[in-house]
């Protein structure tokens, strides 16, 4: 019978956490061995419909890493297998595509995307050591339903963001295309909502999200200015593409009364409070019936 099952292979947003140049006061506690905050390595999901074929939701950079820490995807046949079967890529972003690299050992699997993000990866010269030959690439339309895998369905919808970092110009505009999408996920009757990537919450978001059985919600940074106040970037987590958690226009806020069964924030930043088990920000998220993904975390719906 098939069921939804969920491995959080990576759970923080670019960088990691700590991340390998910072020295921000959440980053300092992991330097320093501080058993309140645990390491991180960056976002990406892996989903299967009867726990031996596994979709990956997006490359994270340190998927090898990932891959080590996680006897389900490792390969279990003679010579050369893996359960992975396929990629689904949210973005172009480097956090969700670098991991690709890591998949080019003449592996046969499938790279899904839109067309966008999937001509992003055509347009990178490097990306050409995924072999055509081997690994096959099937753009998915906006609201598009496939069949990945038996007894898992998968429908890609657009949320508000932005183009990939290495691609923004001097102004960047925030819209609801395909450049980011969000993907809802389905087996066994249970449902899974995954949008690592959020940069506001508009009624046709917050419809699609309502009745989830399970949502893994963007929770990059905890206040929007928060890496402006400490120093680190000019950039809000607005003009980054992300919706903070905190605040009237937040998503602690604004998601706060849509039913839905089991609520957890990924995509953390290094800097974000809520990765200091016990701190205010944490029981605060923690009281609103939210929870923080950590690497390793596993859920079966």
């Amino acid at each position: 019978m098939a069921r939804l099952r969920v491995l959080v292979l990576g759970s923080a947003a670019g960088g990691g956490f700590p991340q390998w140049n910072c020295r921000c006061p959440i980053c300092c506690l992991a330097w320093a061995g501080d058993p309140r905050v645990t390491a991180r390595t960056q976002s990406s999901l892996a989903v299967s419909a009867d726990g031996k074929a596994w979709l990956l939701l997006n490359g994270s950079p340190d998927l090898r890493q990932q891959i080590m820490s996680t006897p389900a995807l490792q390969p279990k046949g003679e010579a050369r297998s893996t359960p992975i079967a396929g990629v689904f890529l949210t973005n172009g972003d480097v956090d969700h595509i670098g991991g690709l690299l890591s998949l080019r050992e003449q592996q046969p699997f499938t790279l899904y995307g839109s067309q966008t993000t999937l001509s992003l990866i055509a347009k990178g010269s490097i990306f050409g050591v995924l072999d055509p030959r081997v690994v096959k690439q099937i753009p998915v339309g906006i609201d598009q339903i496939i069949g990945p895998q038996a007894g898992l369905t998968l429908r890609p919808f657009a949320v508000p963001g932005k183009v990939p970092l290495f691609l923004e110009g001097e102004t960047v505009e925030i819209a609801e295309t395909e450049t980011t999408v969000g993907l809802e996920i389905a087996a066994g009757g249970k449902r899974l909502v995954y949008v690592p990537g959020c940069a506001d919450l508009n009624a046709g978001l917050v419809a699609r999200l309502s009745g989830a059985d399970l949502l893994f919600f963007d929770g990059t940074t905890f206040t929007d200015d928060e890496m402006v106040r400490l120093g680190l970037s000019p950039k809000t987590a607005a003009r980054m593409g992300h919706l903070a958690i905190d605040g009237p226009r937040g998503s602690l806020e604004r998601l706060a009364k849509v039913q839905i069964g089991r609520k957890v924030y990924i995509h953390i930043n290094n800097t974000n409070p809520v990765l200091v088990a016990g701190s205010p920000e944490r029981r605060k998220v923690e009281a609103a019936g939210w929870e923080i993904a950590y690497d390793g975390m596993e859920i079966v719906l």
